[in-house]
């Protein structure tokens, strides 16, 4: 997959006349990725200056972006998978548009039919979900690949928090922005890295960092729980004072336990995820370690 990456990227690379720094990040590959980017590096034409980052484990994609965006050295700045699902053809437009006066340059996907039928919905859900409660909305079916400005990438390093959700960041530092329209392609070669549970739990990451309603939600169900169970309560008494005592329901006194417990329970997930981040923000550890730089 190195190769074929390089391949294409020199394509588009080579024909730029301004001053290229290509940076690759190995996140722990147990491969030999990491000799295959040597490789590259040393065959690289003169006038591309590539570096390599080598993490001393796998710290997971949003660290390795964000030590790609640390290290960059450029005016502008553009982050991109080697999947080739982003084609780097592409480049050569977005260095347009910046040299038009944008700060930010996106990439939207406007045709997703590489993905799978269940991918696309599910994405488009967690888009609306996520937007409707958190604040800045993230732009729907843009990924990490886009051009961020020296300006864009120098905001971005002072964010400091460890459990980062890009996407979010991403947009939080604002800038002047415009977005470019390309088909998402199908892999070329390999297999996703991200399966269901991990797209999941990365949803969950988006929504905590940006948005404290699910929390909010709770204290307004409860509010509404305390005031049923008021007016429940209230009818009762006045049935038993009128009509006298009525022989108790096991059943649905099951089914009320077992609701409220569950609604406990879920309440206490909630609370878990956001104590979850506030402890390991509080550990204060690097995002990334690296072992070596080539």
């Amino acid at each position: 997959m190195v190769s074929i990456f390089f391949t294409e990227l020199f394509k588009t690379v080579g024909a730029i006349h301004d001053e290229i720094e290509i940076i690759c990040i190995n996140d722990g590959s147990t491969d030999q990725t990491l000799q295959k980017l040597i490789a590259q590096k040393n065959a690289a034409p003169k006038h591309l200056s590539i570096r390599i980052i080598d993490f001393s484990r796998n710290f997971g994609k949003e660290a390795a972006l964000t030590a790609g965006v640390e290290h960059a050295r450029g005016d502008a700045v553009i982050p991109i998978d080697t999947d080739l699902q982003d084609p780097p053809e592409l480049i050569n437009a977005l260095i347009a548009k910046w040299k038009e006066g944008y700060e930010v340059v996106l990439a939207k996907r406007c045709d997703r039919t590489s993905d799978t039928w269940l991918k696309r919905k599910t994405a488009k859900w967690f888009y609306r979900l996520h937007n409707s409660i958190s604040h800045p909305p993230i732009p729907e079916d843009v990924g990490d690949f886009r051009l961020l400005s020296r300006a864009a990438v120098d905001a971005l390093k002072k964010l400091p928090e460890r459990e980062r959700f890009m996407k979010g960041l991403f947009t939080w530092v604002g800038f002047k922005t415009a977005k470019i329209e390309y088909v998402r392609l199908s892999r070329k070669a390999g297999d996703t890295k991200f399966p269901w549970l991990k797209l999941w739990n990365f949803a969950l990451d988006g929504i905590t960092s940006f948005s404290t309603v699910p929390l909010r939600i709770w204290s307004y169900l409860g509010f509404f729980i305390s005031l049923f169970s008021f007016a429940y309560g209230s009818a009762i008494i006045v049935r038993t004072l009128v009509q006298g005592v009525d022989i108790p329901g096991y059943a649905s006194l099951i089914v009320i336990i077992l609701f409220l417990g569950g609604l406990q329970l879920v309440g206490i997930g909630v609370l878990g995820e956001y104590l979850g981040r506030i402890y390991m923000e509080t550990k204060n550890r690097p995002i990334y370690i690296i072992r070596q730089e080539l």
